[in-house]
């Protein structure tokens, strides 16, 4: 049996040269989120409650197209792929019922992801559930399943859904993530995981809600992976793994009292109802509930509105037709009604909360819940089932488990879930620039320690100043991942989702092509990985169709390192419009009219492939044609912060990575590792080196020991252009300099130390 290409060792991954792999990943792509066809961008109405007839082959991208965007993706240094599909995708028709030529056209697309030696891990991905429910994820049958009517949930307030928003384009921004705590989720979410214990009355089929869904979910997952192992060259080749599944949520689990708002809920943005105003309004009553906002000091109470579904119920008519997609419901279970009503935790005759605790309190055991207890326990069975489907087919698959985002992952050290082919997979975003829509250089807030209890008073989480705020990115990834060590044990930690809102200060930089904010943004959030630590990431999102309209044509959501209405990062930042030697170029913006931009927005007429790509890829192309975005958004293309995302990287270190890290604004990469022997002739350690950083006659290289190579290879295409060296054994070191341009300079003194070198300095830590 031929070695695996990708490995565990501990808490670090080792290729089939024994050498430790740095997973430099991508998410692809957002487009997963919604069908092909018809064509429904979460701005759009048109049939959008014809969700059993949709397709999504196609997605993330056409087979034709493929080689366009994965020729891209290396070429910008990725060698990991996050990728991204639904349960939707597979299973719309109705249960059972899947989807072979969405399935067939994956596996083209993965062969092809395969041809440019990436590794891949397939994400089943939700939001907030369903796009039913303002997200992404489940069919919509399953809504039907639980007893849901989502056409009403406008009225009700049961979800907020973008496409059924009066007026898109006004989409409150964030506001899908509050989808989270409202009823529509709050009931999915609880019947998903702990139905058999919550809601003994909702059986379908002969079997528990929990069971159904959870059952069907699992077997689409497994089918998936059933068609990618005969595929016969997909398993192990190009797909090394699965994930569990994306941002699970307790949904009431856990909760205390459902008449008030738990203190652990810290995110509150417009209308913000307690459970039990949820309940009530999702059957039809009338209820005056508190509206929030987010501002400078983060979320506050902005006043309070009346939510009057005027009678309209969340949940299905009494009279409706249950045998469309063939399940048999149990006559024990009412249509019509609140299933909480029905297991008595209210009165709907008076409207009376009788069980404002139901949930605090398991209804056997009587035992405390919390959400540490949830992720133990209704998270644990859930991943167990779902990890024991996919290891029935794929052997030897790599298991990226995904507990609850920022909660304290479960505790499987010296446990038999302890599995050493296991990746702890969290998430992790800077809430502060993500909620705002801005970078703030000043200050912003240890969420981490926040929620770990590390600080007497919020007011000491501020972190202020630049270089304070970076450090303490990396600090929050840092105890991420130690407290999934001390207590999963140890295992590599990836971080699949990281990335920065694009559409920043009202889209100053659409209108300007002036990304310096993206810029410091995106490279504090790679300084925070490159120093914390971690086995890898997979950067949110790459969107094949981004346009500066509409962002990632999802919720109002802009977070895509590609858009079809900016210019891609030219191959050398010494290089101007004219192809002239000149560290004085444009620094992000570029004219529509030169020939740079009319490149790479050039239509091509012969297909890319890794034989051609060398000859094909000498100049930025694509396959799309910009978007129609209004003419003062696309006046002035920029790079869309390239210039931070494109950066070097290890790729295989022969021994142990000890630390690494780019100075963006001094155009330096370090490399420290330490080797037990000598390096062979067919085992160097690889550098990956971005030509825009460092172009072939502009790169000064220092090593400890042994001797280096610059160049390209087959292997890749010709894509990526890796340093080799060959160095001895023991601690050794590696400076890389390459071409400092206008874009990577602090915009005041020069003569300052670079950021890099400002934050390896404790002195520099504030609060």
């Amino acid at each position: 049996m031929a070695p695996l290409r990708l490995r565990i060792e501990g808490q670090t991954f080792r290729d089939s040269k024994n050498r430790e792999v740095t997973l430099r990943g991508i998410n692809v792509a957002g487009d997963a989120k919604f069908p092909t066809s018809p064509d429904l961008p979460s701005h759009r109405r048109d049939r959008f409650f014809e969700g059993d007839d949709v397709s999504f082959i196609g997605r993330p991208f056409s087979v034709e197209e493929a080689h366009t965007h994965f020729s891209r993706l290396k070429r910008w240094g990725y060698n990991l792929i996050r990728y991204i599909f639904t349960w939707e995708a597979i299973e719309h028709s109705g249960p059972g019922q899947y989807d072979e030529e969405w399935v067939q056209h994956t596996i083209r697309v993965l062969r092809l992801a395969k041809d440019y030696g990436f590794y891949v891990f397939m994400d089943p991905h939700q939001d907030v559930w369903s796009r039913f429910t303002g997200g992404s994820g489940a069919p919509m049958w399953t809504l039907y399943a639980v007893g849901l009517n989502p056409q009403t949930f406008a009225s009700t307030e049961a979800a907020w859904v973008h496409n059924t928003y009066s007026d898109p384009a006004q989409y409150p921004k964030m506001i899908w993530a509050t989808n989270y705590t409202r009823m529509a989720c709050q009931v999915i979410f609880t019947m998903f995981f702990a139905g058999k214990d919550f809601a003994p009355k909702a059986i379908i089929d002969d079997k528990n809600i929990q069971d159904y869904l959870q059952d069907h979910f699992i077997a689409a997952c497994k089918h998936l992976a059933q068609r990618l192992k005969e595929a016969g060259d997909i398993e192990n080749d190009v797909v090394i793994g699965w994930e569990s599944v994306n941002e699970p949520n307790r949904g009431l689990v856990g909760w205390q009292d459902l008449s008030t708002i738990p203190n652990e809920q810290k995110l509150q943005k417009g209308t913000s109802p307690t459970a039990w105003q949820a309940i009530l309004t999702g059957s039809g009553r009338s209820c005056e509930v508190d509206t929030w906002d987010f501002g400078g000091l983060g979320p506050y109470r902005s006043g309070s509105q009346l939510i009057d579904p005027k009678g309209e119920s969340a949940w299905l008519p009494a009279d409706h037709d249950d045998l469309r997609y063939g399940w048999k419901r149990d006559p024990g279970w009412k249509l019509g009604e609140c299933i909480w009503a029905q297991h008595g935790i209210w009165d709907p005759t008076s409207d009376e909360l009788l069980k404002k605790d139901y949930f605090a309190k398991h209804p056997k055991t009587g035992e405390s819940l919390n959400y540490e207890y949830f992720t133990n326990n209704y998270f644990m069975m859930y991943y167990r089932k779902h990890r024991d489907a996919i290891r029935s087919v794929h052997i030897d698959a790599i298991m990226f488990c995904q507990p609850p985002v920022l909660e304290i992952p479960p505790t499987l050290r010296g446990t038999k879930d302890d599995d050493p082919n296991m990746v702890f997979a969290p998430h992790f975003y800077d809430g502060v620039t993500l909620i705002m829509k801005k970078w703030n250089r000043y200050w912003n807030v240890d969420v981490f320690g926040l929620l770990r209890g590390k600080y007497l008073s919020p007011a000491f989480a501020i972190k202020v100043g630049e270089t304070a705020i970076r450090n303490c990115f990396r600090d929050q990834l840092a105890g991420i991942r130690d407290e999934a060590v001390e207590n999963m044990g140890n295992h590599p930690c990836v971080f699949t989702e990281i990335g920065i809102p694009y559409d920043m200060d009202d889209k100053y930089a659409y209108k300007t092509g002036d990304y310096s904010s993206q810029v410091s943004a995106m490279d504090a959030n790679h300084f925070a990985l490159e120093g914390s630590g971690v086995s890898g990431y997979a950067l949110w999102v790459y969107m094949a169709n981004n346009n500066h309209k509409w962002g990632d044509l999802w919720n109002g959501e802009d977070l895509s390192i590609f858009s079809l209405d900016d210019a891609l990062l030219p191959p050398s930042a010494t290089a101007d419009t004219n192809g002239q030697k000149s560290l004085n170029s444009s620094t992000f913006s570029v004219d529509q009219a030169s020939p740079s931009f009319s490149q790479s927005h050039a239509t091509e007429q012969s297909l890319v492939s890794p034989s051609n790509i060398t000859k094909t890829l000498s100049t930025p192309s694509i396959l799309s044609q910009p978007s129609n975005s209004p003419s003062d958004l696309t006046a002035k293309p920029g790079f869309r912060a390239a210039q931070a995302y494109v950066r070097p990287s290890p790729i295989a270190t022969m021994g142990n990575l000890k630390s690494y890290g780019f100075d963006l604004r001094n155009a330096t990469f370090t490399l420290s590792l330490v080797c037990d022997s000598t390096v062979t002739e067919e085992t160097p350690t690889e550098v990956s080196l971005p030509e825009f950083h460092f172009p072939q006659d502009d790169i000064d290289v220092k090593v400890s020991s042994g001797k280096w190579t610059i160049g390209a290879d087959d292997a890749d295409g010709g894509l990526i252009k890796k340093l080799r060296w060959w160095h001895g054994k023991g601690k050794q070191d590696l400076t890389i300099k390459g071409v400092r341009t206008r874009q990577d300079a602090v915009r005041k003194g020069d003569d300052e130390d670079g950021y890099f070198a400002q934050c390896q300095d404790n002195s520099c830590c504030l609060m």
